[in-house]
Protein backbone atom coordinates (compact mmCIF):
# COMPACT_ATOMS: atom_id res chain seq x y z
CA UNK A 1 0.00 0.00 0.00
CA UNK A 2 1.25 3.70 -0.95
CA UNK A 3 2.45 5.83 2.58
CA UNK A 4 -0.19 8.09 4.15
CA UNK A 5 -1.30 11.34 2.38
CA UNK A 6 -1.84 14.36 4.06
CA UNK A 7 -5.68 15.89 2.94
CA UNK A 8 -8.40 17.45 4.05
CA UNK A 9 -11.42 15.24 4.84
CA UNK A 10 -14.24 15.44 2.49
CA UNK A 11 -16.99 15.62 4.96
CA UNK A 12 -15.86 17.68 8.19
CA UNK A 13 -12.88 19.69 6.40
CA UNK A 14 -10.41 18.43 9.18
CA UNK A 15 -6.56 17.75 8.15
CA UNK A 16 -6.27 13.95 8.41
CA UNK A 17 -3.24 11.90 7.11
CA UNK A 18 -4.62 8.50 5.69
CA UNK A 19 -3.53 6.18 3.25
CA UNK A 20 -5.96 6.34 0.99
CA UNK A 21 -8.14 9.40 0.28
CA UNK A 22 -11.77 9.60 2.10
CA UNK A 23 -13.45 10.64 5.27
CA UNK A 24 -11.40 10.72 8.41
CA UNK A 25 -11.75 8.35 10.77
CA UNK A 26 -14.12 9.67 13.04
CA UNK A 27 -16.02 10.45 9.86
CA UNK A 28 -15.93 7.25 8.90
CA UNK A 29 -17.67 6.13 12.34
CA UNK A 30 -20.10 8.64 12.46
CA UNK A 31 -21.33 7.28 8.77
CA UNK A 32 -20.80 3.43 9.73
CA UNK A 33 -23.30 4.33 13.11
CA UNK A 34 -26.28 6.51 10.69
CA UNK A 35 -26.08 4.40 7.56
CA UNK A 36 -25.93 0.53 9.60
CA UNK A 37 -29.19 -1.50 8.00
CA UNK A 38 -30.86 -4.25 9.66
CA UNK A 39 -30.36 -7.85 7.95
CA UNK A 40 -33.60 -9.29 7.27
CA UNK A 41 -34.87 -12.89 5.59
CA UNK A 42 -35.87 -12.34 2.13
CA UNK A 43 -38.51 -15.46 0.41
CA UNK A 44 -37.14 -16.02 -2.99
CA UNK A 45 -39.66 -17.23 -5.14
CA UNK A 46 -39.30 -20.65 -7.30
CA UNK A 47 -38.12 -20.68 -10.86
CA UNK A 48 -40.73 -20.94 -13.30
CA UNK A 49 -39.49 -21.36 -16.78
CA UNK A 50 -42.19 -19.21 -19.29
CA UNK A 51 -45.18 -20.96 -21.11
CA UNK A 52 -43.56 -19.16 -24.64
CA UNK A 53 -40.27 -21.44 -24.31
CA UNK A 54 -39.82 -24.63 -26.30
CA UNK A 55 -37.60 -27.11 -26.23
CA UNK A 56 -35.13 -27.64 -28.13
CA UNK A 57 -35.27 -29.16 -31.31
CA UNK A 58 -31.84 -31.28 -31.46
CA UNK A 59 -32.28 -32.27 -27.89
CA UNK A 60 -36.10 -33.40 -28.62
CA UNK A 61 -35.02 -35.53 -31.70
CA UNK A 62 -36.05 -39.39 -32.30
Amino acid sequence: MSPDADFDCPRCGAAVTEPLYGPCGPCRTDLRARMRGVARQVEATAYEPKMNVTPNAVAVKE
